[in-house]
């Protein structure tokens, strides 16, 4: 019993590990499909982050009609896992914000602003505050969208999904002490 009390939180812990890492790598890799899918089209996709059948969701908002519409590619996380409202702060418990290696000080664009691809295939931050919608490249910095996971016993879990200013992905962990 006494090792069972010692390597149940230790499995419970890699098991959200595993599915907070596969909601990044899920999300990742359907930022790839719309800068595919953008570049073949000669159009500008959006990412659009929703709640789809009482779970978090995002979707590549083909029509940029602000949803996620049938049709479209929708990723749906695991219960407990969610976009983060903005970037972590780095106290609380939180981890510190993503920083890409040899990044100049001007930082990244974050859940607060919606990534777009450009009919390039290049990310974009997508202003909805003009009309119409603007979606000016090269970007002025890379993107970083934080995923949080609630969980039950512990701290809470952390996922980052870069995207550089050139459009690749990578998606990536925070261990309690760095992201990996």
């Amino acid at each position: 019993m006494t090792v069972t009390a010692v390597v149940s939180p230790n499995v419970m812990r890699t098991v959200y590990d595993m599915r907070l890492r596969s909601a990044a790598g899920d999300l990742s890799g359907m930022m790839q499909q719309a800068r595919i899918q953008a570049a073949r089209q000669n159009a500008t996709y959006p990412i659009k982050f929703t709640t789809a059948g009482g779970a978090q969701a995002a979707c590549i908002d083909l029509n940029i009609n602000g949803t996620c519409d049938t049709g479209e590619a929708v990723v749906t996380f695991s219960s407990g896992i969610a976009p983060a409202s903005g970037p972590p702060s780095g106290g609380g418990g939180q981890p510190a914000a993503y920083v890409l290696v040899g990044d100049s000080g001007t930082g990244s664009y974050d859940n607060t602003n919606t990534l777009a691809f450009s009919p390039r295939g290049l990310p974009c931050n997508y202003d909805t505050s003009t009309t119409p919608a603007t979606c000016t490249t090269p970007s002025a910095k890379y993107f970083v969208y934080y995923l949080t996971q609630t969980r039950p016993l512990g701290p809470s879990g952390w996922a980052a999904v870069l995207v550089t200013k050139g459009g690749r992905t990578k998606a990536m962990l925070w261990n309690g002490t760095s992201w990996y």
